[in-house]
């Protein structure tokens, strides 16, 4: 009866908390062991149900621990949160992680392969360069209003006039100036490079091949899509698909009376932000396609919207991924 059956870790940098059960509810282990240690400790368990929440290093960790026998599952830490019934600390965080892990009803996120990590984080650099060069621009717009050189916003009137708008400026402003110009050109082609990467792998990928058969999604989007989720049969359907990646809408019902308000905006918004903007050149090319799916997109906005269409095309092509994927079919357009 001692025996371990469910254990939650809390993870951590240097020290791990360890709260284990067994099949009676029993406490049989509730200690902390340190970053060199857990793999050992954990190595000496019989096979076991193992709850981890899906933090930094959860997913190493779990495929090190799956090498042993032991069934490991990763939840979200908003949904650890409700089974915390005392103050905060490590050793209680892994006594509702255990819990949590337990639950029938409980939403678990797939464990992602080395391979799958490292096309993530060809994405994470990417989008970093973008958002550095989004800053780089604005601060040389913001430094050349100081001077009463007003600037659109748009990038390209910026690359374009942001030296010449300088010339003017004193000696040493128009060297900072023209320093920060130097550096969004090599974030252009930092960005340009790993597009070019992207593009690659999405090729050498069959799985992102055919997804990139579904009008509004591109290599990037493939890519992503096959990277995040990995086995798409961890989803029970496509819907389940599209509302863990937050693009369905949120529920406030009561009284038997239906009230839908905007997306949840749950899951990975990396993701879902792709989805949207394929989303968006879909339904500015909508007029010239007469196929069903073009129809049905006008038909939507018409009588919803556009910024809704957007989300409902967004969704459907979440869900025709999830078939492509968990079924291993070719993309059909009816």
């Amino acid at each position: 009866m001692d025996q371990v059956t469910t254990l939650g870790i809390d993870l951590a940098k240097r020290v791990f908390a360890l709260h284990g059960v067994n099949s009676a509810g029993k406490v049989v282990i509730r200690r902390t062991v340190r970053r060199e240690e857990l793999v050992e400790a954990v190595s000496n368990l019989p096979a076991c149900l193992i709850g981890m929440e899906a933090g930094s290093g959860a997913h190493e960790w779990a495929r090190q621990f799956q090498r042993f026998g032991h069934t490991v599952r990763l939840m979200a830490a908003k949904f650890v949160t409700p089974y915390r019934r005392k103050g905060k600390n490590d050793g209680n965080d892994a006594e509702a992680i255990c819990e949590a892990v337990g639950r029938p009803g409980m939403r678990f996120v797939p464990i992602k392969s080395a391979e799958q990590q490292a096309l993530l984080t060809l994405h994470r650099v990417r989008q970093g360069f973008i958002e550095e060069r989004t800053a780089t621009i604005n601060r040389i717009r913001g430094l050349l209003a100081e001077f009463g050189v007003v600037l659109p916003l748009r990038s390209v009137t910026v690359r374009r006039h942001a030296l010449k708008a300088a010339e003017s400026l004193p000696h040493i402003a128009r060297c900072a100036i023209e320093d920060l110009c130097r550096h969004h050109r090599e974030l252009d082609e930092r960005v340009e490079e790993y597009d070019r990467q992207l593009q690659r792998q999405a090729k050498q990928s069959e799985p992102a091949r055919r997804l990139m058969a579904i009008r509004g999604v591109g290599p990037l989007s493939a890519l992503a899509i096959v990277a995040t989720i990995g086995d798409a049969r961890d989803f029970h359907s496509g819907r389940q698909f599209a509302a863990w990646l937050g693009l369905t809408p949120k529920q406030h019902s009561s009284g038997g009376k239906s009230r839908l308000g905007s997306i949840t905006k749950r899951g990975d918004a990396y993701l879902r932000t792709l989805l949207i903007l394929g989303a968006r050149s879909v339904l500015n090319t909508t007029m010239r396609h007469k196929d069903q799916m073009s129809r049905w997109i006008e038909a939507v906005r018409q009588r919803r919207g556009h910024h809704r269409t957007l989300v409902a095309i967004a969704n459907k092509n979440a869900r025709i991924a999830w078939a492509l994927l968990s079924k291993g079919v070719e993309y059909k357009p009816a």
